[in-house]
């Protein structure tokens, strides 16, 4: 991420432990903490929504709503804006958190560590023209059966896990 340090220009800056850059000619020190991020499995009771990725990493992948929480905000506020963003869709506060996973997020050679954290809502009666999609960010939605969901479909390692978590919290 970094090859000089930020501080004092030394090409001496050292990535330590898997978690911080240290330059040791000016004592400059950055850490590269975990990231939260959310998910949010919407279920209309029968089906649930998942979303086409339309950009990298991961394009073409199904993906759940969410994404990463920003400064200043709770992992239930980043949600609702989450979904408020990608689905025009607010959830409400009613979800329900139901697993948390270690994530790896590659983007523009940059691996970030993510703490995800996995939510559920059911809303009867939901269905596709209740959205209206970010095209920059979401290629389409798809209505599933929780149990029809192939995990090699699934954009992620958490995401394919908290769908089997799901499954066992739903006793499916």
């Amino acid at each position: 991420m970094f090859k000089f340090c930020p501080s004092c220009g030394s090409q001496n800056i050292r990535f330590e432990d898997n978690k911080k850059f240290h330059c040791p000619d000016c004592g400059f020190s950055y850490y590269h903490n975990t990231a939260a991020a959310t998910g949010c499995v919407i279920s209309t009771g029968e089906e649930i929504i998942l979303l086409v990725r339309a950009k990298d990493p991961a394009r073409g992948k199904l993906d759940l709503p969410g994404g990463f929480v920003d400064p200043g905000e709770g992992a239930f506020e980043g949600l609702r804006r989450e979904c408020r963003e990608e689905l025009g869709w607010d959830p409400g506060p009613n979800f329900t958190l139901f697993a948390s996973f270690p994530n790896i997020y590659p983007y523009k050679n940059i691996t970030y560590n993510t703490c995800d954290l996995f939510f559920s809502i059911t809303v009867p009666g939901l269905n596709p023209g209740d959205f209206k999609l970010e095209e920059k960010e979401i290629g389409g939605l798809r209505l599933v059966k929780p149990g029809d969901v192939k995990p090699e479909e699934l954009a992620f390692d958490s995401t394919r896990r908290a769908i089997k978590a799901y499954l066992e919290y739903i006793h499916l």
